[in-house]
């Protein structure tokens, strides 16, 4: 039996766990205020036309770019500012990722959904500093654990009725990630709704960009769907090859949306 998660949004709430499936979109990294308000209103718009809870999401901050010249993003205090201005102007619930204790206090007087990178999935300092925000926490499950174990990462996060578990790949040698699909129901046997991250789970983390394959993407979220997982966790952008983070997965937006109306149309056994 799992505990619903209530993200309360401005115009509304957004409840993982329901039997409704919930989607949580947007560009891997905040490139620009235009291109944020620009990606969230038409992932909104497709989201809002098929009925589908929305979420965006955005990084203010990627803290583990495997190239130290690569783009990490405006920053928390400019990066903030920006998702705030999304959550006002289209009225929509906002996620972010959180990197320290300090980092989520500050975010979460803005956003609704705080998030745990994968690589952070199991510092207790930070999940409890979330948990102590009150706001929910998705837990991404680090590419090297155990899905049984995620259990415990999420009772430092806030528990039952405050934390998510989000499934993103697992370390397959060096340089791919697979994806175990029994995981989701592994963690949802912990008692939490159950996140599937579709394109980080296609990432290929080698040499000095990390690279990935984006063709694979509606396959992977038709069989979570499938599978019976409570959010899609999708990463889109206007102009993929030209994004300044994960440009090889991320999702053009024409190709986000028509992904999204199969997945509507498709029938969700409870896991």
């Amino acid at each position: 039996m799992i505990s619903p998660v209530v993200i309360q949004g401005p115009r509304g709430a957004v409840s993982a766990g329901t039997g409704s499936l919930v989607v949580i979109a947007g560009p891997c990294m905040l490139e620009s205020r235009d291109l944020a308000l620009r990606t969230a209103g038409a992932a909104a718009e497709t989201c809002a036309k098929l009925g589908i809870p929305f979420v965006f999401k955005s990084s203010y901050l990627k803290a583990n770019r495997t190239s130290a010249g690569s783009a990490t993003g405006p920053g928390l205090e400019a990066g903030l500012k920006i998702l705030a201005e999304v959550r006002e102007s289209l009225g929509v619930p906002v996620l972010t990722d959180v990197h320290s204790p300090a980092e989520a206090r500050a975010a979460a007087a803005v956003v609704d959904v705080l998030q745990v990178p994968a690589f952070l999935c199991r510092q207790t300092e930070l999940l409890q500093a979330c948990a102590a925000t009150g706001k929910p926490v998705n837990v991404k499950k680090g590419q090297f654990m155990n899905p049984a174990d995620m259990g415990r990462a999420a009772e430092k996060a806030g528990g039952p009725g405050r934390a998510l578990l989000c499934e993103r790949g697992t370390f397959f040698g060096y340089g791919d990630l697979v994806v175990d699909f029994r995981s989701l129901h592994v963690m949802r046997e912990c008692g939490y709704p159950v996140v599937f991250d579709v394109t980080h789970s296609l990432q290929r983390p080698a040499g000095g960009t990390t690279g990935g394959d984006r063709r694979f993407a509606p396959a992977m979220a038709r069989a979570a769907v499938a599978f019976g997982v409570d959010a899609l966790f999708l990463e889109t952008h206007p102009d993929p090859p030209r994004a300044l983070s994960d440009s090889a997965v991320q999702l053009p937006l024409e190709v986000f949306a028509s992904l999204l109306w199969e997945c509507s149309q498709m029938a969700r056994p409870s896991l």
